[in-house]
């Protein structure tokens, strides 16, 4: 019976790893109940636009503003991080209550410095991003015969020499009756239903839930001074027709801008977890499940052909080893070149030990932080409808594995220095201050751009003063307990002793590091089709929201680059070459390069429209950042595991 129990445990996470793309949300994530009458009111996120990569505020542009002011609502650090600005709007529906020709604001007329941003967003192609129920608006537009969906709309069109601006909504609020009775069974959670107390029927008031939020932009013509006595949500004075196949609202300057609405109610059949889906279904952002499975397939069984030849090798070359007598192994170790004679060498210390140490420490956290925040992203715990809660995990996580970081740095050192714990408050405060310090150089670089584009991508001052006490007063005293432990723990001893002089390595038919450098391409192939899912989730705006798969797909980098930094390391040893401490780092680290390059490709052949030096600069700025993480997290799978096989392989035979 234990057994069977532990197999459906296993069967239920393998099923909430790939349910995710179909409509998993979290216990404690529950809908809204709202009555007839009940006020909707939408919110606003940043403009946002694929051609420039740099959000602004919505109330940049000559928009509407809501009576009450205009506030900012409950943001977490991920949102900030990220550039959502999210602010209430003077847009507000009733509950099940249709209404059309809903009168919103005229604009004062239109001054020079705000038509030439209105009009420069409109050339961008910058798109408002409206938010009902915490659900992006989202648009449908036909092309030929696809239907092809989006969120926002955009600011206006440009048509010949003119410029249009979509001045009137026309929303679609899809709702679903609330089952408070069945809620349970809703929200998955079985056969709870049952013992969860309801109300009885006739006491209980019919509500619904919004499952969906859909917009049409218009460009109508309305009379300025006909709304002279209007106020906002009164009636306009003439019915409108809203035709989003044509436009008749140029923007001039001096002239003001009338802003209408209309909003209708649609009962659906979409259940509350489900809602989600027609976002997750966006056209470009639907992965390829099968080219995924085929390419994770071939990769696993190369990865297994290389594994089983460099075990048989091994195996073969320790059995012969060991038959030999005494003196057929001293004439062996004269007549043979390989890593047998390197035995005195193989563990000598390597140049720049510290900073190994240091990159290895920073490795290990860095890779802790992205297996652990991809498990819970695919177990739903960082949703898509959860905006912000991805980067802000990141964060906590990065932060709380600051302890590993000096642990690993610290015994690392300890290793290489025979015992010696001297320095270790040293390694453990640059471990602490490494990444953090370079990714703190860049992002400081990039918001100093940001902010002379008064863009809401930048940080504001008061968050740079929050990550650097979350960076020295968390993570810098973390990573020193962590370094303390390490000191205190007893170092690796290597199984051979290592000789005063230096062999001479002989010369090699090939660079070495061209090797080392080739070595990535195989886990780039692991990944490159992820990539440019991820890319496009980045810089496109689409969802991304299949981190099962992710998950799998970095399992399965990690065991290729410890592969083949293994066979690499292997193969420097059997021509004599000892000092394969950094190139083992870099042989499964050198991914990095190609994902860089790939980061290039991306942005000269799939961001063609991205405009400005500004822009592009900010693209390679975080491409940078990004592959920098990725070369320390799979540069320490491959020294690990080198460092492992290094040591069972000198261990596994007796070597004078």
């Amino acid at each position: 019976m234990e057994f069977f129990d532990r197999f459906r445990i296993g069967v239920l996470v393998i099923c909430l790893i790939f349910n995710l793309g179909h409509g998993f949300y979290l216990p404690g994530s529950y809908p809204h109940k709202y009555v007839d009458g009940d006020f909707l009111n939408v919110k606003v996120n940043s403009l946002t636009s694929i051609d420039t990569e740099m959000p602004f505020s919505y109330y940049s542009l000559p928009f509407c503003k809501p009576p009450e002011g205009v506030k900012d609502s409950a943001e977490n650090l991920g949102e900030l991080l990220m550039g959502d600005r999210i602010e209430n709007s003077p847009y507000r529906f009733k509950m099940y209550n249709n209404e059309s020709d809903i009168f919103l604001c005229k604009s004062e007329p239109l001054s020079p410095d705000h038509f030439k941003i209105l009009t420069k967003r409109i050339d961008e192609m910058y798109q408002v991003n409206l938010i009902l129920d915490n659900l992006p608006a989202i648009r449908y537009t036909q092309k030929e015969s696809y239907t092809l969906r989006w969120t926002g709309y955009p600011v206006g069109v440009k048509v010949k020499d003119s410029y249009y601006i979509f001045n009137h909504l026309k929303f679609k609020v899809l709702v679903h009756e609330y089952e408070d009775a069945n809620m349970a069974r809703v929200m998955g959670t079985g056969d709870a239903a049952e013992v969860i107390p309801t109300i009885a029927k006739g006491s209980e008031v019919p509500g619904y839930m919004v499952v969906g939020f859909e917009v049409i932009p218009c460009s109508i013509m309305h009379n300025a001074d006909s709304v002279k006595n209007v106020k906002i949500y009164e009636k306009y004075p003439s019915p409108i027709k809203c035709d989003p196949t044509s436009v008749s609202v140029p923007i001039k300057e001096g002239q003001p801008i009338v802003f209408t609405y209309e909003v209708e109610f649609e009962k659906s059949d979409i259940k509350w977890p489900s809602r989600w889906d027609a976002y997750l279904k966006m056209e470009g952002s639907k992965v390829h499940w099968f080219s995924i499975l085929n390419s994770l397939m071939v990769i696993t069984f190369l990865a297994g052909i290389v594994l089983v030849i460099l075990l048989r090798t091994v195996r073969r070359d320790l059995t012969r080893y060991e038959e030999l007598d005494k003196e057929a192994q001293a004439q062996m170790n004269e007549e043979l070149s390989g890593w047998k004679l390197v035995v005195g060498d193989v563990f000598r210390a390597p140049s720049h030990p510290s900073l190994l140490c240091i990159m290895v420490g920073d490795g290990v956290q860095i890779l802790g932080m992205a297996v652990v925040t991809i498990l819970f992203a695919a177990l739903g715990f960082m949703s898509p409808a959860s905006r912000g809660t991805l980067i802000t995990g990141m964060l906590f996580f990065y932060m709380i594995l600051g302890i590993v970081a000096g642990y690993v740095a610290v015994r690392l050192w300890r290793t290489i220095g025979c015992g010696d714990s001297k320095g270790w408050v040293s390694v453990s405060w640059r471990a602490a201050c490494f990444f953090p310090g370079i990714a703190f150089l860049i992002l400081t670089t990039l918001n100093f751009l940001l902010w002379g584009s008064h863009s809401t991508g930048a940080i504001p001052f008061s968050l740079f003063v929050i990550l650097l006490l979350l960076w020295f007063c968390i993570s810098v005293p973390l990573t020193l307990v962590g370094g303390y432990f390490g000191a205190k723990a007893p170092h690796i001893e290597f199984p051979v002793r290592t000789n005063q002089i230096p062999r001479e390595i002989p010369p090699q038919k090939y660079p070495s590091w061209l090797l080392v450098l080739g070595a990535g391409t195989l886990p780039f192939g692991t990944l490159f089709i992820e990539l440019f899912f991820i890319m496009s989730s980045i810089w496109m705006g689409r969802v991304y929201y299949v981190f099962g798969f992710l998950f799998i797909v970095m399992i399965l980098l990690v065991v290729v680059c410890a592969e083949v930094s293994l066979v690499l390391t292997y193969m420097h040893l059997c021509v004599e070459d000892w000092k394969w401490w950094w190139k083992s780092f870099f042989a499964s680290g050198s991914v990095a390069i190609y994902i860089f390059l790939y980061s290039v490709n991306y942005l000269i052949f799939d961001l063609k429209s991205l405009s400005g030096p500004v822009s592009a600069t900010l693209y390679l700025g975080y491409s940078l950042f990004m592959v920098l993480a990725i070369m320390l997290a799979t540069g320490t799978v491959g020294f690990l595991s080198s460092f492992w096989f290094v040591h069972y392989l000198f261990s596994s035979v007796k070597l004078d």
